[in-house]
């Protein structure tokens, strides 16, 4: 039995392909089971697992088994792509609208596409940028910190250029 598969029989050396071969054999379910129970998301867990292999293969020539086992740090590395995953998911709290999606909504009667991004974004867009007034003041105003009244205008204006590409205005 090798390293890969949990003894300290052969060194492994995650940058020859037969030892990081045996080493997903023998922990890539279990370490996406881990990632399932965190992230709740099957297309989410697939990929941390396929992270913590390339993090280990990037940077194998820092595992060092007379500090912990091959298991061990494959999961601390799981642990902090889990980590990294939930953080990035965290930092893009909205998405700019699929262009597919943008002409079903500028069909809708009444709304000739102006309700493409929020309420939010649409305020902080005119009060700051069309106004000219400064962030902390329409923070406070609206009740929210600067860091959130910044996050809606950059979303705002992310969404409002990618509608102004799909009908073609150019900026």
């Amino acid at each position: 039995m090798s390293e890969a598969a949990g003894t300290a029989h052969a060194p492994v050396d995650l940058r020859r392909t037969e030892d990081l071969e045996a080493a997903y054999r023998a922990h890539a379910g279990e370490l996406e089971r881990f990632a399932l129970r965190q992230l709740r998301d099957p297309g989410a867990a697939s990929d941390v697992v396929q992270e913590v292999f390339v993090r280990a293969w990037r940077h194998a020539d820092r595992y060092d088994a007379t500090v912990a086992s091959l298991r061990v740090w494959l999961f601390t590395i799981a642990r902090n792509a889990v980590i990294d995953h939930v953080r990035h998911a965290r930092s893009r709290p909205g998405t700019p609208t699929a262009p597919a999606d943008l002409s079903l909504v500028s069909d809708r009667p009444g709304r000739a596409g102006r309700d493409d991004f929020s309420d939010d974004q649409r305020s902080a867009i005119v009060e700051t940028s069309v106004r000219g007034r400064p962030y902390a003041e329409v923070a406070e105003e609206q009740g929210v910190p600067i860091g959130t009244l910044r996050s809606r205008v950059f979303y705002g204006l992310k969404n409002l250029r990618q509608i102004m590409d799909d009908m073609g205005v150019p900026l």
